[in-house]
């Protein structure tokens, strides 16, 4: 795959700035660069644009940028948030024999981050890495019940409602008929939507600000799914998610 020079040039810019050298002049990094002066301006206007770069007004050097401690956020996030998850998915896995996971929302599907295996159903679709559709999956619709409508509107602009399944949502009336559901009863679920077989409850996981920032699922064969089975998952799900949650400083209420 062929390297994009600008782009490599950029980040090689980033890179030269660390703890001891926090502010750089145009020729300094024109040097180590062994660029031209004209290039580097005009890379750097670019990166100041996106504020990847910053310009000190007293001496006219340049720093790193404030949306570069906004990305790092989000990945300490997401490393904290699989820190602070993975001993609640283990005990809740212990604890129904059942396998449990951790998925973030990634533009228009879901990336899961965790998983913990049960002894009780293999689920074979599913692995850390691997993105599922959000129209199929319970995860999915758990993380996007809380977007406005017109968040999801521009979500689901173009989207494709292809399913793996006979059971697979369809159409977008179907999938927004499922988001009400999730956002009155405080949960997810799909009925072999995703997986032949294969029955999914999820629940969201928020942060700080109350954002949803990842859901958790536990999956179980459809065939021993009833009504008892149902109401006690869904309320062990809501224990432990609501546990992560104040973790990551929520301050969860019961409703």
């Amino acid at each position: 795959m062929p390297i994009i020079q600008s782009v490599e040039r950029a980040l090689k810019i980033l890179d030269l700035f660390d703890e001891r050298q926090r502010e750089l002049t145009i020729t300094e990094i024109s040097k180590r660069m062994n660029l031209h002066k004209s290039t580097v301006h005009s890379l750097l206007k670019t990166l100041q644009e996106h504020h990847y770069i910053s310009q000190v007004e007293e001496n006219g050097k340049y720093s790193l940028g404030l949306k570069l401690l906004e990305r790092g956020s989000v990945v300490v996030t997401h490393l904290d948030l699989r820190n602070v998850a993975r001993k609640h998915l283990e005990w809740l896995s212990a604890t129904t024999n059942l396998t449990l996971h951790l998925v973030i929302l990634d533009g228009q599907e879901g990336v899961y981050v965790d998983k913990v295996e049960g002894t009780g159903v293999t689920v074979l679709y599913s692995r850390i890495g691997r993105r599922v559709p959000i129209h199929t999956s319970a995860v999915g619709k758990s993380l996007v019940a809380s977007k406005t409508d017109s968040e999801l509107d521009l979500l689901l602009d173009g989207y494709d409602y292809t399913g793996p399944t006979e059971r697979s949502i369809r159409s977008k009336e179907q999938f927004l008929a499922e988001i009400e559901k999730a956002r009155i009863n405080g949960y997810s679920m799909d009925n072999e939507e995703n997986e032949p077989g294969i029955f999914c409850l999820a629940v969201p996981i928020r942060d700080y600000s109350g954002k949803v920032i990842a859901a958790m699922s536990v999956s179980m064969p459809a065939s021993k799914v009833n009504e008892k089975s149902h109401e006690y998952y869904v309320r062990l799900l809501k224990e432990c998610s609501s546990k992560i949650s104040q973790e990551l400083g929520y301050e969860y209420q019961k409703i």
